[in-house]
C-alpha cells in the first residue's frame, strides 16, 4: 500500500504547505479544464494530505475486472464489492481496500468519519461493514496538490458515505456537481465534447 501504509492512526486536521488546510476527507472533482485522461471527469477521495504530499482514490472508474480475478488469494481479503476499481495511475498493480469500519484498529488510515484505507499489515482487531478494492491510487508530491487547487483544477466537496461506495460510479461526477448546485450544476450538464454544445 506504499504511502498509505506509512501513515498510521487517527489524526486531527493536518495543515498542508502554503497555509492551505488539508483536504483529507474531501472529494476532488475534476474541473472542466482537467484534460489529463487519468483524471478527466474524475471524483477523487483524498485519503491523506500533508506537507509530504497527498494520496487519493478515484471513485468513479470501475474496471471490467472482478476482485477474484485480480487477487491470487481473495479469501485473505475481507468481503468486498465484486468489482475492482481503478484508483489512479500510481502503482497500478497494488491493491488498496477502502472500507467503512466497524472497528478500524490502530493502523487504518481514516479519510473521514468511519471510512478509510485498510492497513497493509494483518490486524485481527479491524472489522468492516463494507469495502471496495482499488488497483493503484492517485498521488501528489509535496505542494503539488496545493498548486493544482490554487490553479482551480479541482472543485472541493465534503465526502459522504454514498460517494465512497456509490452503486452509480459512472454518473458520480455529474451527481456530485449537481449536489453542489449553482454554477456547478451547469458544469455537470456540459457535454463531454464542448464542440457539440
Amino acid at each position: 500500500m506504499g504511502a498509505a501504509a506509512a501513515a498510521r492512526g487517527h489524526r486531527s486536521i493536518v495543515y498542508a504547505p502554503h497555509g492551505m488546510d488539508s483536504t483529507r476527507g474531501q472529494l476532488l472533482i475534476a474541473g472542466p479544464g482537467v484534460l489529463d485522461p487519468n483524471f478527466w471527469r474524475t471524483v477523487v477521495l483524498v485519503v491523506e494530505h500533508s506537507a509530504d504530499g497527498a494520496l487519493g482514490l478515484v471513485l468513479n472508474r470501475p474496471s471490467e475486472t472482478t476482485v477474484a480475478e485480480a487477487v491470487a488469494d481473495p479469501e485473505r481479503l475481507p468481503e468486498l464489492d465484486d468489482q475492482l476499481y481503478v484508483g489512479g495511475p500510481v502503482q497500478p498493480s497494488a491493491l488498496i481496500v477502502l472500507a467503512q469500519f466497524d472497528s478500524p484498529g490502530d493502523a487504518a488510515l481514516i479519510a473521514f468519519e468511519d471510512v478509510g484505507v485498510m492497513p497493509s499489515v494483518e490486524d485481527d482487531t479491524v472489522t468492516i461493514s463494507r469495502g471496495r478494492a482499488f488497483a493503484g491510487h492517485a498521488g501528489w508530491g509535496p505542494g503539488q496538490l496545493d498548486s493544482e487547487l490554487e490553479r482551480g483544477d479541482w472543485i472541493l466537496e465534503p465526502a459522504r458515505h454514498e460517494d465512497a461506495f456509490t452503486s452509480r460510479a459512472l454518473s458520480l461526477w455529474q451527481s456530485v456537481l449537481t449536489r453542489k448546485g449553482g454554477s456547478y450544476a451547469l458544469v455537470a450538464r456540459m457535454p463531454a465534447d464542448p464542440s457539440v454544445n
